[in-house]
């Protein structure tokens, strides 16, 4: 696309100078004429006799809007009036809009009255919003939704990132749950999307050209068969939005993470023989976790801790450091910190609490600036610490885990690490890092994503967080790891960007949550809905191969379970398999009279295990279906853990033929099925005892990787 950028540089300039904050409609006209975007017919009337000449002109009807830049919300004032459909009806429409916008606004410049032809509304017409927010997480955010008085009330609307490709934002009209709206209903012809979909890359160039532009509202846009027109057109101005945002290279924080992540040498600030102090704590975590490297606990008092020479200060120590893990009160941090900085420390893993968290911003920000001066990276503060399991290293105050895996997990919350932790040990899911964020005053999300990206120990990152410092550096950083490794987010509360009074209805919309929905996804990231569903996928995504297809088919020993499974594949995004005749003959080789083929397959609840091996076989051989679901009930025939021993085996049999495809199972029963399904979960297949939700839910966010990622080719 083309774009006479200098005639909208011109424009803005002026605003700038004139210390506006929003452009006028004329010069707002001249924007959307310089990029392509249609607008209705108009001119700027400065008398009455002025607007009836110019509604003459353009063609009745026509609807006359205050112009005037202390005025941004127009209908408020009372200075807009549709329907004018006669010169007379438009000198009196000027006058009445003069008086109103005086009388709401006394000591309001009043520019003119914009005069513009009334456009049809019904039949094949649909009204949209297309806009831009400059957010405060991430940048510059593009919406597209229904609009009118549509957009308040259902408030459904996609976003994504800026600046957006010819495809994302085609996608962003199919993005919206009323979509069937654009395809005609009730004899209605079907809205041209493609050019919808142009409209919103344009104003995506828009906002990606002129950052000064902090919101772009155009709402709304009269969309129909044979293209779109924005009937109203408003762009705020705010120089503050193009400031660039400072951020480490990437080489810079892998060097740094890496110094951290795999440290040669670790200083313990505040470290003690004294049991139940954090800094006695920590030193035994180290030295008991089987750290290889080199171990400086730095105390005033000096001696020895746990055995350890003691140093008065981190540079008193004769060797290099690598991290200083922080157990001293918030008010000696500052200094200590300085003293690493000096010693070349990459890494200050802040514990203490008593900074942000507890108003304390002022230190907070004083730590780090010291940080800065000295290129320290700060994890924290208030935090436990973090665990990096290739190292042996357990840089915590709390307890060791010695569990290696190839799951990378974060939290901002000491609580949900404990949990994680907790979770950890009982599942026996093996981790490669367990990390504290707490208030992340520096070392944030973006980069533990690109220290795991590189770190070959690790395979899936898990992350529980309450907000993104910098949402555009994690979005793009993510982007690229979830091409190669599941990125998996459970973003706790709710958020309020664009919290600042809305000046628009882009902005005001872009304080709901579906804008983490939407950039997640667009970014590859799967998001779970809570804390066990973010575990149970840390835990089973790893262990599922990545699907082929989108052909699912459930294989049950129960009627009820079988019901249950399918509602959860609804919820879950998957789609059931309609099962061709010859594959349902197939499968009836195997089932009894009574039972039934189709999807779900019902094999009944008194078959030997030779029918569920037979019919799981058939489903892994068939190349048409993509992954299994299995139910199980527990049977004197087909007892527990006889059921979990002959799919792992024929699962097994399988693989050694070069067959993988995703196999979940949901075991009901007694007591017996728990050892069941971690039989199954110790033999590569994920199941789960007393629940038909999990395995589909674990089945389902796999997919959802596979196809924002790019995998199935839907990203």
């Amino acid at each position: 696309m083309s774009y006479d950028k200098a005639a909208v540089r011109t424009v803005l300039d002026q605003a700038l100078a004139d210390g506006r904050t929003s452009l006028s409609a004329p010069e707002a006209k001249l924007v959307a004429d310089a990029y392509g975007i249609p607008t209705p017919g108009e001119g700027l009337a400065t008398t009455a006799d002025g607007a009836a000449g110019l509604a003459a002109e353009i063609g009745f009807p026509v609807v006359l809007k205050i112009v005037s830049p202390d005025i941004l919300h127009k209908t408020d004032a009372g200075g807009v009036v549709v329907g004018v459909d006669s010169e007379d009806a438009a000198r009196q429409a000027y006058q009445q809009i003069v008086d109103n916008a005086m009388a709401y606004e006394p000591g309001a410049e009043i520019v003119g009255v914009q005069v513009q032809k009334m456009l049809v509304t019904g039949g094949d017409v649909q009204e949209v919003i297309v806009g831009a927010v400059t957010d405060p997480t991430f940048g510059k955010v593009v919406a597209f939704g229904l609009g009118g008085v549509l957009v308040e009330v259902l408030k459904d609307v996609t976003f994504r990132l800026a600046p957006l490709t010819a495809d994302e934002a085609r996608a962003m009209v199919d993005g919206i749950e009323a979509r069937e709206m654009l395809e005609g209903v009730r004899g209605a012809r079907p809205v041209d999307k493609q050019f919808v979909g142009e409209l919103i890359k344009r104003v995506s160039d828009l906002v990606t050209d002129f950052p000064e532009f902090a919101e772009v509202d155009l709402n709304p846009v009269l969309a129909g068969p044979d293209g779109a027109t924005a009937v109203d057109f408003r762009i705020i101005v705010d120089a503050e939005a193009a400031k660039p945002v400072e951020r480490y290279s990437q080489e810079q924080i892998l060097t740094a993470m890496t110094r951290i992540m795999k440290p040669r040498a670790v200083a313990v600030i505040g470290a003690s023989n004294e049991d139940g102090k954090i800094g006695n704590s920590v030193m035994k975590n180290l030295v008991n976790g089987g750290y290889a490297g080199d171990i400086y606990p730095v105390n005033p008092r000096g001696g020895e801790v746990l055995g350890l020479k003691a140093f008065p200060s981190v540079l008193d120590v004769p060797g290099d450091v690598d991290v200083a893990v922080f157990a001293v009160p918030a008010k000696f941090v500052g200094a200590a910190l300085e003293q690493c900085g000096q010693k070349g420390v990459a890494g200050a893993i802040l514990i203490p609490s008593g900074f942000a968290e507890t108003g304390e911003q002022e230190l907070q920000d004083e730590v780090v600036a010291i940080a800065r001066k000295h290129n320290v990276r700060i994890l924290g503060p208030n935090i436990y610490g973090y665990y990096y399991l290739p190292e042996s290293l357990c840089a915590t105050f709390c307890t060791p885990y010695d569990v290696r895996g190839s799951v990378a997990l974060s939290s901002q919350s000491g609580g949900i690490g404990m949990a994680i932790l907790g979770f950890s040990r009982s599942s026996r899911m093996g981790v490669s890092a367990i990390v504290g964020v707490g208030n992340k005053a520096d070392i944030d999300e973006d980069d533990l994503l690109t220290f795991f990206e590189s770190d070959d120990n690790t395979n899936l990152i898990a992350m529980h967080l309450e907000d993104l410092k910098d949402g555009r550096a994690f979005a793009e950083t993510a982007a690229r790891v979830s091409k190669r490794k599941p990125v998996v987010v459970l973003k706790a509360g709710r958020t309020s960007l664009g919290a600042r009074a809305a000046s628009s209805h882009t902005g005001a919309l872009a304080g709901n949550d579906k804008v983490y929905d939407d950039i997640l996804k667009q970014s590859g990231v799967v998001r779970a809905p809570g804390l066990n569903e973010m575990l149970q996928y840390a835990r089973g995504i790893p262990l599922l191969p990545t699907p082929k297809g989108e052909n699912v088919v459930i294989i049950t020993g129960a009627g009820g379970s079988g019901v249950l499974l399918s509602d959860a594949c609804a919820d879950a995004g998957l789609t059931l398999m309609d099962i061709p005749d010859d594959l349902d003959a197939a499968f009836r080789e195997f089932i009894p009279p009574f039972g039934a083929a189709g999807n779900p397959v019902d094999i009944t609840g008194g078959e030997p295990p030779s029918t569920y091996r037979n019919t799981i076989a058939l489903g892994l051989s068939d190349e048409r279906i993509h992954a299994l679901i299995l139910g199980y009930w527990h049977t004197i025939v087909t007892p527990p853990m006889v059921f979990a021993e002959l799919v792992a085996d024929v699962v097994e049999e399988f693989r050694a033929k070069g067959i993988d495809k995703p196999v979940v199972a949901s075991l009901s029963g007694d007591v017996e099925v728990e050892a069941a399904s971690q039989y199954l979960f110790d033999h590569g297949v994920v199941a789960y005892p007393y629940t038909t939700e999990t395995p589909v839910q674990v089945l389902g966010a796999k997919y959802r990787w596979a196809r924002n990622a790019g995998p199935l080719g839907h990203r």
